[in-house]
């Protein structure tokens, strides 16, 4: 297992429903991983985006449960590549007859593959509105796809009004990979944080991922092959058997510590 962030965060285990131990990797390690992917073994980044996205939509259908068709959405999505898989979710909700609304917190400093989703995503029946129509709506559901990993330093601008904004609101909140505001490697959090109830990690769980601030835990599979792992230095096997999602439970090795709640298919 790969151990990064304080000594307490270092203690902490991931293993799945089916008893599958997982490693845990930093920002760094995660960063490499996805270098590696993009430059030399694939997938390219447009297809982990794809990947990412479409098992958001698909855990975010789950969490609403019976009434998913029927509720309001929220995607707050950020100009990187978090952003990129939460305008992707977004689409697919959208395409499900889901009452799905995107606010962006960078909307003229998108990445151009980001800047591609958002394309696809105006052709949808969703919409896409500012700050200032946002602190009208009341949705019933949120999905934070803001920041993910690539945190450098406490929010600011409209990131921080719209994580300020989602934790007021009293919806629940669905996060993509990492809550935005927290650091994924140590769980330190240097200012506005999204407070989720649940938080879909990709590809490998990160060190940073507390449970006093992460929420319940599933992992999602984005494509990412075995030999990528390997080239970063991070062997594992493949933790998800004929499923695409499954439920991270955490088991901290000094109290015992575990958690179970969010489901996954």
């Amino acid at each position: 297992m790969s151990l990064g962030g304080s000594a307490r965060l270092s203690l902490m285990r991931f293993v799945t429903d089916s008893g599958i131990e997982v490693p845990i990797v930093t920002t760094e390690q995660m960063r490499e991983i996805d270098r590696i992917a993009v430059d030399e073994t694939g997938p390219n980044l447009f297809q982990m985006m794809e990947n990412a996205g479409r098992n958001l939509a698909l855990q975010a259908m789950e969490l609403l449960g019976a009434k998913w068709n029927r509720a309001s959405m929220i995607v707050l999505a950020g100009g990187g590549g978090n952003g990129g898989g939460g305008i992707c979710a977004a689409r697919h909700l959208a395409n499900r007859g889901l009452d799905v609304t995107l606010c962006l917190s960078e909307p003229h400093r998108l990445r151009s593959v980001v800047e591609f989703q958002r394309k696809i995503f105006s052709s949808t029946q969703g919409r896409e509105i500012s700050l200032v129509d946002l602190s009208r709506q009341t949705p019933d559901f949120i999905v934070d796809a803001l920041i993910g990993y690539g945190l450098a330093s406490a929010p600011t601008g409209l990131t921080a009004e719209l994580i300020q904004w989602a934790n007021h609101s009293g919806a629940p909140i669905l996060s993509l990979d990492v809550p935005s505001g927290i650091d994924s490697t140590t769980g330190h959090t240097p200012g506005d944080f999204i407070v989720a109830q649940c938080t879909m990690t990709l590809a490998l769980p990160k060190s940073g991922l507390a449970p006093d601030k992460a929420g319940d835990l599933v992992l999602a599979d984005i494509g990412v092959p075995r030999m990528t792992f390997e080239r970063a230095g991070v062997p594992h096997a493949s933790p998800f058997d004929n499923r695409f999602r499954v439920p991270l439970i955490r088991h901290e090795i000094s109290s015992g510590f575990g958690s179970e709640q969010c489901g996954a298919e």
